[in-house]
């Protein structure tokens, strides 16, 4: 492969990723750590489905710092269980989403924001932490 600007090029061309796919990444690395109970999708994105409209990324954001740029913002909207401290789980969903998403992508990671607009308690969910089953599709 050769690299060029931070782009890189093979033999069959430039390669590119669509904001979903990157935020697929993010959500699954977020749904993965201790302390999070679910992504929180917004106001803005139920309305969005209640009207037929497709919404990709469902409590993630992905932005591109510019056109020909590598870099890449990520912003998480999360639902935290009760009884966790937030800025640890705020931390550890940063430091994951960042590995993750760099390791799979090759993409540079330039910021993590992490959002938390829920405590949920454990029997709210009506299950517990361990034995929730998380189902990516509801948030991609």
């Amino acid at each position: 492969m050769i690299e060029n600007e931070g782009r890189q090029f093979s033999i069959k061309g430039e390669r590119t990723m669509s904001q979903g796919f990157i935020a697929q990444y993010a959500a699954e690395a977020a749904l993965h750590t201790q302390g999070v109970s679910g992504l929180n999708k917004g106001a803005v994105t139920t309305l969005k489905e209640a009207i037929g409209l497709e919404q990709e990324g469902k409590g993630v954001r992905v932005a591109f710092r510019g056109e020909a740029s590598d870099d890449v913002m990520i912003t998480v909207y999360l639902e935290v269980f009760f009884g966790y401290v937030m800025p640890e789980v705020a931390w550890s969903v940063q430091e994951r989403v960042k590995r993750d998403v760099e390791r799979y992508t090759g993409l540079n990671v330039d910021a993590v924001n992490v959002h938390v607009m829920r405590v949920v308690d454990s029997d709210e969910t009506g299950a517990g932490e361990q034995t929730k089953p998380i189902n990516l599709e509801d948030y991609i």
